[in-house]
């Protein structure tokens, strides 16, 4: 745990906002413009506002320790390279007034020294609606597949570097988000059978294999949250997860904290359909589904035991991991 780890919530939200409040003197801004929090997950993004033009920005600050620079730009290269190649519309950088689009921002007290700042223009649009679900989850299918096909042609700069989200770095013995194991109210019972759960969900990713058809680079958390709908133009947001994973994790993510819902086989059926209304997807993949869901929803198990501090993590905690039971016993009887 690092130093600013330990500190409690609110003093993190201090500093958080003396970072965010700090950079706005890296760019070309009135200097009253206002800053507020709009959401706290592994990094902090803050809403920047003009009052004077109704302007606004989204401002990320990133969290510690989390992406290199490397890491962020190549984040950059990719979102720059489906917009101008693929014509999916993600966020645009707004560049500091050193012509940087990564600023390092140092704040009194911060722990760590300065961190990596990054804004983007506001962009206009409404999340889909989850009151009927057929519909986005159509076009959560065939925007993933646009982005699948950008990702298998695409040739990526020598030094682009992200995560990889793999079975070992997800459910493994080098998890990203915190050991599943950790995740809120486990029991002696529980870690039994998600430990049968995710023994299953290894044998049969290494068996699904990554073969060039199965494995790329993916957004890793395109779910409806992520989306925005700006009259008749989807846009895509969000891509601080993106990385190398197989293509079909996307669909899982699709899914997040929704996993339980009866209707999630339908849903899948759904985004299915509006994945091969873009590209090709085998009849195997789609049998595989299950499995990038079950990785997905025990990832999420890690996520909320190692960042209880999140009105997310707050919000789902002790019964997310005791839902997880009944889809962990489903699973292990469908796919065993």
């Amino acid at each position: 745990m690092s130093e600013f780890e330990s500190l409690s919530h609110e003093k993190q939200l201090v500093l958080l906002e003396r970072v965010a409040k700090n950079a706005v003197s890296h760019y070309d801004l009135p200097s009253d413009v206002t800053v507020e929090l709009i959401n706290l997950s592994e990094n902090a993004t803050y809403r920047v506002d003009d009052h004077s033009t109704s302007r606004k920005w989204a401002l990320r600050v990133h969290r510690e320790g989390y992406h290199t620079r490397a890491a962020i730009a190549s984040e950059h290269a990719w979102t720059d390279a489906l917009r101008e190649d693929e014509g999916v519309i993600t966020p645009v950088i707004v560049p500091g007034s050193d012509g940087e689009n990564i600023q390092s921002v140092a704040a009194e007290g911060m722990p760590g020294g300065a961190r990596h700042v990054v804004m983007f223009d506001w962009e206009s649009g409404e999340e889909p609606s989850e009151t009927e679900l057929m519909g986005p989850f159509e076009l959560l299918g065939s925007v993933s597949a646009r982005m699948h096909h950008h990702s298998k042609n695409w040739e990526r700069p020598s030094w682009f570097e992200r995560y990889t989200w793999d079975f070992e770095t997800s459910l493994g013995s080098t998890p990203h988000w915190g050991r599943w194991q950790d995740g809120m109210g486990m029991t002696p019972e529980r870690e039994r059978l998600f430990g049968e759960t995710a023994n299953l969900i290894q044998a049969r990713l290494n068996k699904f294999g990554q073969g060039r058809d199965r494995w790329g680079l993916v957004h890793c958390d395109i779910r409806l949250a992520n989306l925005l709908i700006d009259g008749k133009v989807t846009k895509v947001i969000d891509f601080d997860d993106c990385g190398f994973s197989w293509f079909m994790y996307d669909c899982a993510t699709a899914l997040s904290f929704i996993e339980a819902r009866e209707d999630v086989p339908a849903l899948i059926q759904t985004w299915c359909r509006g994945y091969r209304s873009v590209m090709h997807l085998s009849e195997e993949a789609e049998h595989e589904i299950p499995t990038f869901v079950m990785l997905r929803r025990l990832l999420l198990v890690a996520w909320i035991g190692s960042h209880s501090e999140t009105d997310l993590a707050q919000s789902m905690g002790l019964p997310y991991t005791a839902e997880t039971v009944g889809l962990c016993e489903t699973y292990l009887s469908d796919y065993q």
